[in-house]
């Protein structure tokens, strides 16, 4: 099979299948778009986690026609606090609070299971006719007006740009002898939801403790997802005791609040990492999401960080459609690169700096850390300019992500 002056998409999941429908609406059925995952054999999707979506995410899934399948499912997060303690102290005092929309009637973020938008994410793509391949992408070759890209079952695309967006492990990029810089972190994200006997409200609670920040993230119902940092030795210890002896180290850093709290579904610990790839583009290669950049999830950005690739690189390769350009050519994919990458390096620079200072014993940088806190809290243009750098709507914002068709 070919197909010529197709775009194939290597991976298919938020940035992958978001970035088909961005380029489906803006370039039209004329220009075939194709995603391969083996993961679509797989329906429905059965992953675990939930993520804050970012009001501008919000807007990119308004814009793409999908949010309106999850809207009803989607927690909006309405406040937030911020508290700095040791696990043994017997109160958390609030140093920070965020209240408040980005715009009348628009919460800063909502919370969404990630099965569910996936899901959703997967039907909205093959109702516009996007071509979904349970395959992946195993080589692909470059010729002077295009690139040849081959699945696994078989099948040769003629195609004029190849988008890797196949995760933090991602063979498209190694492919491309692109390296990237960064490190491990000694800590381990403990994820899992619970069940509590009061209503949230709303409310998310990100409580900062010497091993790492305890994320408490609203979810539809009296329910709550966790982020719980720990060094990684301590979170494998964590997640291998029985059901008691978890719950009580659950509650001992969740408290009782909410009530009686009850896990919901096994957890997990996935290991942290910082890393950037040194170049977000290759001839005819474009990475976006965990193939171009992981960072550390204290402030909750990683994935809206790959949405905002999305964003940036469809309206990037649809401007250069409408002008006659050819939509892999190195000048388009350098202009994205431009876009994304002084970004991304600027917010990995950012949750280093708040791993390091929220994350250690010592008592100096406790003190210095709260004051900063309470000088922001009682600062409300700051803590404006903080509530809308979150919600993805400073500096060079991408016409999706204003809600904006392409």
């Amino acid at each position: 099979m070919s197909v010529q002056g197709s775009i194939v998409i290597g991976g298919g999941a938020f940035a992958g299948l978001a970035l088909a429908l961005a380029l489906r609406q803006g370039l039209g059925p004329e220009i075939p778009v194709i995603v391969a995952d083996p993961a679509f054999s797989t329906r429905p999707s059965r992953d675990p986690r939930a993520t804050a979506i970012v009001a501008a995410c919000r807007r990119l899934f308004e814009a793409i026609g999908a949010w309106d399948d999850v809207r009803g499912e989607a927690q909006p997060i309405l406040d937030m606090v911020v508290t700095d303690s040791k696990l043994e102290d017997a109160t958390r005092p609030v140093f920070l609070n965020f209240a408040g929309d980005v715009a009348p009637g628009e919460p800063f973020a909502h919370m969404v299971e990630n099965r569910r938008l996936i899901d959703a994410l997967v039907v909205r793509a093959e109702a516009e006719g996007i071509d979904l391949r349970a395959t992946t992408v195993v080589s692909y070759d470059g010729r002077s007006d295009g690139i040849d890209v081959t699945l696994g079952d078989g099948s040769v695309i003629a195609a004029s740009l190849l988008v890797a967006a196949d995760g933090a492990r991602s063979r498209l990029r190694e492919r491309a002898g692109i390296v990237t810089h960064g490190w491990e972190y000694d800590q381990s994200g403990i994820v899992v939801t619970v069940g509590h006997e009061r209503d949230h409200e709303g409310r998310a609670e990100e409580h900062f403790l010497p091993a790492g920040p305890f994320a408490i993230l609203p979810l539809s119902g009296k329910r709550s997802s966790l982020v719980w940092t720990e060094r990684r030795a301590e979170a494998a210890r964590i997640i291998g005791l029985s059901d008691e002896e978890f719950h009580s180290e659950l509650e001992q850093r969740f408290g009782l609040h909410l009530g009686e709290v009850k896990v919901l579904d096994k957890p997990r610990a996935f290991p942290l990492s910082y890393f950037v790839a040194r170049s977000f583009v290759a001839e005819r290669l474009a990475l976006v999401g965990d193939a171009a950049h992981v960072i550390h999830p204290i402030a909750g950005q990683g994935l809206n960080m790959g949405l905002k690739d999305v964003a940036a690189l469809a309206e990037v390769v649809v401007d250069a459609a409408r002008l006659g350009m050819d939509l892999g050519a190195a000048d388009v994919l350098e202009r994205y690169q431009r876009w994304r990458r002084f970004d991304t390096m600027a917010m990995g620079v950012a949750t280093n700096s708040l791993n390091f200072l929220f994350s250690n014993q010592s008592t100096l940088l406790r003190t210095v850390r709260d004051i900063g806190l309470g000088l922001v809290d009682r600062a409300p243009p700051l803590k404006n300019l903080f509530i809308r750098q979150a919600a993805g709507l400073t500096g060079e914002v991408p016409r999706l992500l204003k809600g904006e068709a392409l």
